[in-house]
This record gives structure tokens, sequence and C-alpha cells, in this order.
């Protein structure tokens, strides 16, 4: 999987190998020639990899104007349009895939929200700054409810963020075999009413959170959405104000965690009121399979009386975020422009909210 977002760096060690074995003599041989025809199929196939990349840019635009409305980054207040990006950033990919982290970013590990050891830490991605009045991402990991870490995946999209002046929250939540439903999005909101409660003294205005999930944190991120405030889903805390402002879903999982149990799928949750969700997957994905997204995609939009995003990544495998890609750049790009559009509409409903991020905007 990850090799399908560095096809380039694979054609180079092709052309490198191919090459020493001439030098060495070792092609003169029927079977030398058959390893370079073999190679040569292979480049072949890497450069068809490669060149889908580019197309994820107009995959993300096509699927944003129908989610958001035309001429919708012309809505976008002009401070938030500042700085967003457009094009494709090919020598950060071409060159630096492996560079996921920023120098003006601090990284705060290891905080405390719950009850249960490591399971219920979080880490802070901020400017180094330190901005205040920022608005939030929150980010969970995936790995089928058995194994993930909050230090590891999508790493270029938390550090983006965070130095647009985000602050950023990546947490661990309860996973493994001995984990039931609904214990993990427990978690989820017991994380949400602990940014409500300390946030600010990190520099956030937690009143703007939107949530972000890989594979099976998507499915959490998007449950989370659908069921804000349910006493059932926080136990001890039941008042805690759990709300988000929007969702977004990186290769999600969207079927059952239990498999009995239709209440541990957001398709089980489903109402017309839900923030702003965009879902993002590619259309080569071997762990989750495309048709599954599309479906709940369709099933959400149908449902919901506000904005669905839903694109299809030409060529993208899962995970296709993990290095500083092609695909990874351009889709960080387009959820930033997709939270401007929220964050600007959070505005128009609450004036106040642009003088607390006064602060945090880059």
């Amino acid at each position: 999987m990850v090799l399908n977002e560095i096809p380039h760096l694979v054609v180079l060690a092709l052309l490198g190998s191919s090459a020493l074995a001439w030098a060495q003599g070792d092609l003169a041989s029927p079977g030398g020639l058959v390893g370079l025809a073999v190679a040569a199929c292979a480049i072949v196939g890497l450069l068809l990899l490669q060149a889908r990349a580019p197309r994820s840019v107009p995959a993300m635009d096509d699927a944003l104007e129908p989610g958001l409305g035309d001429e919708w980054r012309l809505q976008i207040a002009p401070d938030l349009a500042d700085g967003l990006e457009t094009r494709i950033h090919w020598i950060r990919a071409l060159l630096f895939p492996f560079r996921r982290r920023r120098r003006d970013v601090e990284h705060v590990r290891n905080l405390s929200y719950g009850d249960h050891g490591r399971y219920t830490r979080a880490d802070l991605y901020r400017h180094r700054s330190r901005p205040v009045g920022s608005p939030v991402l929150v980010h969970l990991h995936g790995g089928a409810f058995r194994s993930g870490r909050k230090d590891h995946e999508s790493l270029p999209l938390l550090y983006h963020f965070a130095s647009r002046g985000w602050l950023v929250v990546s947490a661990n939540y309860r996973i493994g075999r001995r984990v039931s439903y609904p214990e993990p999005l427990v978690d989820l909101k017991r994380l949400l009413a602990w940014i409500r409660e300390h946030g600010p003294g990190y520099g956030a205005a937690p009143a703007l959170v939107v949530v972000v999930g890989d594979s099976a944190g998507a499915h959490l991120a998007m449950t989370a959405a659908l069921t804000p405030g349910d006493p059932d889903l926080q136990p001890g805390f039941e008042t805690a104000d759990t709300s988000v402002s929007a969702v977004v879903g990186l290769y999600g999982y969207f079927g059952r965690s239990d498999g009995a149990d239709p209440s541990s799928s957001p398709a089980g949750h489903l109402h017309p009121n839900v923030p702003p969700v965009m879902l993002v997957h590619g259309d080569h994905d071997t762990s989750v399979p495309v048709a599954w997204t599309r479906s709940f995609a369709r099933q959400l939009a149908a449902t919901s009386t506000g904005p669905v995003v839903y694109a299809e990544l030409p060529g993208a495998q899962h995970t296709f975020d993990l290095l500083n890609s092609v695909r990874a750049g351009v889709v960080a790009d387009r959820v930033e422009a997709f939270t401007a559009w929220v964050r600007t509409r959070a505005r128009a409903t609450d004036p106040g909210a642009a003088t607390s991020e006064e602060a945090g905007r880059r």
C-alpha cells in the first residue's frame, strides 16, 4: 500500500539495479534478459501508478462542488481563503515523501483524557507561536479496532493543520479483542468533553471542532457526529457537549463493529440533522472496498439535510496519506478548504466565532 504512493522511488531502485547488473555483465545470459524484461514491465506499471496520482486534483474538486454548492470557494471568508493551496507539491512529494513533520509545529505527547491508561492518551500538535482562539481538529487512527496508535497515521495532514494555526488532537482509544462496542466511541466522546473543558488552556476555541478519522477511526468519527449528547454513549458525563462542527472520513469503514448490533454502524444512527461531512476513498482500496463507502455516502446524502462531499481517488489504496505523497498533499489542501467553508458558515450563524478565532489565524 505504501509503495502505491512512492512508485517513482521503486522505479529509481529498479533502474539502479538494472544498471548495476549491466555494468557487471549479468544481462548477457538468457536469465538476465528475462529479468530485464520483467523489470521493464514493472517500471511501466509503476509509471502508470505515478501518472494516476495527479488525477486526485479533479477528483477532489469535482466532489466539492456538488457537495458544497456552485462557487463554494467564493463563499469562504477572505481571511480563511488566504493561503489555501490548489497546486500539487511536486518537490515535496517526489524528493521528500518520508518527511512528514514540520519544524514550525510543536508536538505535545501523552496527555491523559480518561481512565484507561495509554488507551486514553492524546497528543497535541500546535504552531510553535502557540496561538490562542484556534479551531480544533481531532484525529482518530485506524486499525480495525484491534491495533493502531495516535502518532503514526495521517501525519502530513496533522502537521499541515497545526502549521496553519489549528490545535490538532490525535488520540488513542480502547482497542483489542477484549474491547467491545461502544467502548471506543465512549472514549471519543470523553475526548470531546475533555477538549471543551481543557482545550482553552492549550489555545483552543472549542466551539468549532472538526473530527477526522482513518479507516476504523472514520467509523467512530461519523458515529460521534450522528449521536451528540446521547446519554447512553456518555456514561458519567451525560450532560457534556460532544457535538462536532464537521466530520472527515478517510478510507473509512462504516459497517457494523459488532456484527449482531445494527447500532454499531453509523448507518444505524442516520438522521437529517448531520453536520457537514467529507468522505474520501481510494478506488483501488483492497482493505475496505470502495463500494461500501460509496453505498454509505449515498445513504447519508439521501438522509442528511446538510452537505455531504464524497470523493473517490483514482488509483489510491488504503492509507494513501501515510507519507507526504502527491495524494496526501492534495487531500490535506482540500480538507482545509472544506473546513474553511465550514468555519465561514459557522461565523454566519455565530458572529462571535470570528472574534474568538482572530488570534488563531495564520
